[in-house]
């Protein structure tokens, strides 16, 4: 009697599981029920499918060889029922039952299980405020919403879109938006930053920098209050200002779609998150989960944890279908690991921030630092900012971030350093990372290098920082503080700096310091500047040498602040 597996769920993960148990095991009779007409499709490609990059809504439901994944392609291809239309109602675990019902014809009918897998997603959270049932207020849950919204924009209706939600979301929809529609967008968000909870203040303030160099509009600590229009959504009001609008995206979160499970008695956590073991268990062990209702153990910090990424659900759909056909496959977590391009610049990152590392207990410190992405004398290169994020009293590595136009160089060096934090390494194991070199592709002494000797600098002592947050608070305040900036370039560099701002500013190039040491102020509180951070660290080490210790240096260096959208001349 072959094995009878019905899959709830068919965009990634529940696919995914279906096709890799009848690799395995091809007598396996699998079902899959989703509730869309639309399956297996690329989600993640929605906002390059608005943006008009990728020209048909078919390319993102398609293989690699240009076959569309509809229910003919799985019955004939792979041998896999599919019932669109379909929602399934309730689970029957004592008889090993799935309640479902067509939504076109309301039938209603049940199919009988060996094993069941959960692949129900995610719901997107909605705003409980007045007029949030308007007309042309989208969420981009599905392709659905995706091919609503292109439609509008391509008949002319659309000239002023608000997004409700600086999350990934909200921003690459203000790219496809703002980019090649050259619509006006405003990006409205009731924290104080861009990616809340996803990267540091230093790499948020340098991509909102980016973003309204590209006509992007950002309101932050604001609450949307009501929607307004007849009928049709015309204005978003926040508790400090009313805007137009002609279309609205609401990106304010998801939640798992967990309520089927609920229902069933599965365990969940208070998040809502299907509970499973490292074989995807949930607390049934006929009945399998993963994707985005589900929560997974975060192997930083040993919590549960809600990662929605189609990344993860294509490697889980294939632990699933490999333990679905009897085997032992596990998927131990996540370090939390991610990949965002916003117009001409990519942000990549994995593990903790430093204030996620600082709630989580951890004496967390960061060191950011900038530095060519290729040798410095190859004509074709780009500066990359990077930070590292690393318990002080350990050593562990616990997150690292960057910033740089060439994502692929920037996304690699993450990725290469996803492993350590994995398997919490040591700092010192960074700092001697073995990484490929030529002068076309990297630098000598790799940035990630850099990054990790600056950390253990910093953890030594040696090396006394200040972010660009708190420099430029200090600086805003000058006349009150009592400070000074060294900056260690040459004149040429320095120059403006010193003729705008005077006597705060001051220009004693780093090969110059030792003999003219008597030209720094002994009664003030230094901060020194170079392009990078790296000449004005050596600066700071020979003010360590004639007992000038009032000094900080500053992160990233003047490429840091421009990066960041402070350009003080």
């Amino acid at each position: 009697m072959s094995l009878k597996v019905v899959v709830i769920g068919g965009v990634a993960l529940g696919p995914k599981a279906a096709c890799r148990l009848k690799r395995l095991v091809p007598e396996a009779s699998v079902t899959i029920l989703d509730k869309d007409e639309l399956i297996s499709y690329g989600g993640c490609g929605i906002p390059f499918y608005i943006s008009g990059d990728v020209s048909d809504a078919s390319e993102l439901q398609s293989t690699s060889f240009h076959m569309l994944r509809d229910k003919k392609f799985f019955k004939e291809a792979k041998d896999i029922t599919v019932l669109t239309r379909t929602f399934a109602t309730s689970i029957d675990r004592k008889n090993k039952l799935v309640e479902a019902r067509n939504l076109d014809s309301n039938e209603e009918f049940t199919l009988q299980y060996d094993k069941l897998v959960l692949a129900t997603g995610s719901v997107p959270n909605k705003l409980p405020i007045p007029g949030s049932d308007l007309d042309g207020i989208f969420t981009v849950s599905n392709m659905q919403d995706a091919i609503q919204i292109k439609e509008r924009i391509g008949k002319g209706e659309v000239e002023k879109v608000v997004i409700v939600g600086a999350g990934f979301i909200g921003l690459e929809m203000a790219v496809a938006l703002s980019d090649l529609w050259g619509i006006e967008t405003t990006v409205v968000e009731i924290e104080d930053q861009l990616l809340p909870g996803i990267v540091g203040r230093h790499v948020a303030r340098m991509v909102q920098h980016h973003m309204e160099e590209n006509g992007v509009n950002f309101h932050f600590s604001e609450r949307v209050q009501e929607f307004t229009g007849n009928g049709r959504v015309e204005r978003v009001v926040t508790d400090d200002r009313d805007l137009e609008a002609d279309l609205v995206i609401t990106a304010v979160g998801i939640r798992p779609n967990s309520d089927l499970a609920t229902k069933a008695g599965l365990a969940v956590t208070a998040r809502g998150g299907i509970i499973v073991n490292e074989r995807l268990e949930t607390s049934d062990p006929d009945i399998f989960a993963g994707g985005d209702c589900i929560e997974t153990r975060h192997l930083i910090t040993g919590r549960l944890c809600y990662m929605p990424l189609g990344s993860l659900a294509n490697r889980q759909g294939r632990v699933i279908g490999t333990n679905l056909a009897g085997g032992n496959d596990l998927f131990e977590g996540v370090v939390g690991s991610f990949a965002v391009k916003l117009f001409d610049l990519s942000v990549v990152k994995a593990g903790l921030t430093l204030k996620q590392a600082k709630n989580e207990g951890f004496n967390a410190v960061n060191a950011f630092v900038a530095q060519l992405d290729r040798a410095h004398f190859y004509p074709e290169k780009d500066m990359m900012f990077l930070e590292v994020i690393v318990d002080k009293d350990r050593g562990q590595i616990l997150g690292i971030e960057g910033v740089c136009d060439n994502g692929d160089a920037l996304m690699c060096r993450i990725n290469a350093v996803v492993p350590l934090l994995k398997n919490r390494a040591h700092v010192s194991e960074l700092c001697n990372l073995e990484l490929s070199y030529t002068p076309p592709l990297a630098a000598a002494m790799d940035i990630i290098n850099a990054a990790a000797n600056t950390a253990e600098n910093l953890i030594a002592g040696r090396n006394r920082v200040i972010d660009i947050e708190d420099f430029e608070k200090i600086w805003d305040n000058r006349e009150k503080e009592n400070m000074v900036v060294i900056d260690c370039r040459a004149w040429g560099n320095a120059k403006p700096f010193v003729e705008r701002y005077g006597d705060y500013w001051i220009n004693i190039p780093q090969d110059e310091l030792r003999r003219r040491i008597n030209e720094v102020p002994r009664d003030k509180t230094i901060i020194l500047v170079c392009n990078t951070g790296v000449r004005s660290y050596e600066a700071q080490l020979i003010l360590d040498q004639y007992r000038i210790k009032d000094t900080y240096n500053l992160q990233g260096g003047v490429a840091g602040l421009k990066k960041s959208g402070l350009n003080l001349v």
